[in-house]
């Protein structure tokens, strides 16, 4: 497997496959890659004949007390499970080539990008969306696969790639979760022993509001005040937003009467963690 720093080598790897006529797989992420990451590249393995995965921790994406600098690094090992997974190559650009000095351009998804988490994270989305442009011009990929873990960005980058008529695919694919429900992230590896056993109560709650909804319980307020009540319960999680909204306009819901996103962020310690769930009231 290759591991290609230069754009221009990165575009000539790509640009030859399509020559090939081959399908093009690419799993954008940042690294630190665990099972949920392993997953999309596994599915870009059985759907592409050439599978990229970029590895770039993204500075404009975060906000200036956030954990950019600590965030973890191991292109190593990171190397070697994209390896294991399938994929032909990683692409491993720095900083001053993905951003030359004066870097003035930037991609914003309006209506979308200013709610929930951007709200909390002011300017996160439009460095998501900029880098996520910036790597499917660079790749030039047939498909693009994220997880439903970040469901926010992953709206945001339908939505851009549509408006922008963008000629790749984009596949959402299951968020991959801990024996005891937990979400996979590359920051769970912050918790203490004591906040990890705590941070089960996120997906413990979102049960909670599907079970809610299959007791034919369809109020929204009462379904996050249930949900809210057994978080509290956890003395170190601290809410940052408990919601039910559309799935596609992510506007919050006053009722369920069909499909619907389950919503949630907080922060346990220092480390804030997201999660949501599908849920559907004709299922």
């Amino acid at each position: 497997m290759k591991i290609i720093r230069g754009i221009k080598e990165m575009r000539e790897l790509s640009r030859k496959a399509h020559e090939e006529k081959k399908r093009v797989g690419l799993v954008p992420t940042m690294g630190a890659l665990h099972k949920g990451h392993l997953s999309l590249i596994q599915r870009a393995r059985k759907e592409n004949d050439a599978v990229f995965v970029s590895v770039f921790v993204n500075p404009i994406q975060f906000g200036p007390k956030e954990d950019y600098r600590r965030y973890p690094r191991n292109l190593k090992a990171d190397a070697r499970l994209c390896g294991q997974a399938g994929a032909d190559a990683i692409f491993f650009p720095d900083e001053r080539s993905m951003y030359s000095s004066g870097h003035g351009t930037h991609v914003c998804v309006e209506g979308l990008s200013d709610i929930l988490c951007g709200k909390l994270r002011p300017g996160h989305f439009k460095g998501v969306t900029t880098v996520v442009a910036k790597l499917f011009n660079i790749v030039d990929p047939d498909t693009a696969y994220f997880g439903q873990k970040d469901a926010q960005q992953a709206v945001i980058v339908k939505k851009m790639a549509g408006e922008l008529n963008m000629p790749v695919t984009i596949k959402v694919l299951p968020t991959v979760r801990e024996k005891d429900g937990l979400a996979m992230s590359s920051r769970n590896a912050y918790l203490n022993d004591r906040e990890r056993s705590d941070a089960a109560v996120l997906f413990q709650a979102l049960t909670l509001a599907k079970d809610l909804l299959k007791r034919r319980f369809n109020d929204t307020s009462l379904i996050v005040r249930k949900m809210k009540e057994l978080i509290n319960s956890k003395r170190s999680v601290k809410i940052q937003y408990v919601c039910v909204v559309d799935p596609r306009s992510l506007r919050p819901l006053h009722k369920i009467t069909g499909k619907a996103l389950v919503m949630l962020a907080v922060k346990i310690g220092g480390v804030r963690l997201i999660d949501n769930i599908m849920v559907n009231r004709n299922a």
